[in-house]
């Protein structure tokens, strides 16, 4: 099935995808920065535009013939992590993708955003114009660590077929989550040299310290060493910081279950942020392959390939 990424960021959706037998056509976005490493692993065309043209939009995207549009729109004014005002404008970006669905009319979309997205009023007017185009949709909030990530970041899937009732998907959404959480050391063994590590918490109310033998907090765009006058939170695992650090960018990519050969580049606060901002490849691909059991059940014919981005190289 041939896919055009929205909002495709460094290229977590897109490459999850992939790995699960879609051909991506093209990829789109306005973050120059992230745009050169999507280039870096990927050789389709990954194009710098402005999506909230949503006119020009539809006709720039409209040229790859795409079956099915996935994109994570920017959540900032959704998130917890953010200011959550739906009202600062990148909320309308939301919309805008609606939009441009509408406008290209594939038979498949996919949509990614943070959790507390189900509480906005965007979320209403989205669903409102993907409704009217006739798209039935399926949506859930997801943890990733039941999706093949070793890591606890809940986000929102809204998935979209013409003509399809309401709910079509959602039993396959819950029947293939792992029965239990995967954790770090689930993921990477012993290639860690530690077994406590630091992630900077939002507030000294929370902890600040984890171990590998959980699924990691939510991967955020800052990575911080431990403060000097760090005190001991009482949910701290450990409460010696002998031998305790942050992880590495690089680490911090293979929990966001990015292969070891994606090739990041830029400042290390500009990688980061991509990180923090990506969609964890194995979770792209869970709902990819949500979305293949169901056509091959439903006695749909969805044409698929094998993986087509540069980290298995095209």
């Amino acid at each position: 099935m041939r896919c055009v990424d929205l909002f495709c960021g460094c290229g977590g959706l897109s490459l999850g995808f992939a790995r699960a037998g879609f051909t991506v056509e093209a990829a789109f976005d306005n973050w120059a920065a992230a745009l050169t490493v999507y280039r870096n692993n990927f050789t389709h065309p990954a194009i710098q535009l402005d999506l909230s043209d949503t006119v020009r939009a539809v006709g720039a995207v409209e040229q790859f013939k795409p079956q099915m549009i996935i994109g994570g729109p920017p959540c900032q004014d959704f998130s917890s992590a953010g200011k959550r005002d739906e009202n600062n404008g990148r909320g309308d970006l939301t919309v805008d993708f609606a939009c441009i669905v509408a406008g290209v009319r594939p038979e498949w979309f996919v949509m990614e955003n943070v959790a507390r997205i189900t509480k906005t009023q965007k979320l209403i007017e989205t669903k409102g114009i993907l409704k009217a185009s006739g798209y039935g949709m399926s949506q859930m909030v997801l943890d990733a660590c039941r999706c093949g990530v070793p890591q606890k970041r809940k986000r929102f899937f809204m998935v979209g077929r013409l003509g399809e009732q309401d709910g079509f998907l959602d039993d396959f959404l819950v029947r293939n989550q792992a029965d239990r959480e995967m954790t770090v050391a689930d993921a990477l063994g012993d290639s860690l040299d530690i077994e406590y590590y630091y992630r900077h918490p939002r507030s000294y109310a929370r902890r600040g310290i984890f171990s590998i033998h959980e699924p990691s907090p939510t991967i955020r765009g800052v990575n911080r060493p431990i403060p000097s006058g760090y005190k001991i939170h009482h949910n701290d695992p450990v409460k010696d910081l002998t031998g305790v650090r942050p992880l590495t960018t690089q680490e911090r990519c293979l929990i966001q279950t990015f292969p070891a050969d994606f090739r990041f580049e830029g400042s290390r606060t500009a990688q980061e942020q991509m990180l923090g901002n990506a969609v964890p490849v194995n979770m792209g691909r869970y709902v990819g392959r949500c979305i293949q059991d169901y056509v091959a059940e439903a006695g749909g014919v969805v044409e698929m390939s094998g993986p087509r981005c540069g980290a298995e190289k095209l």
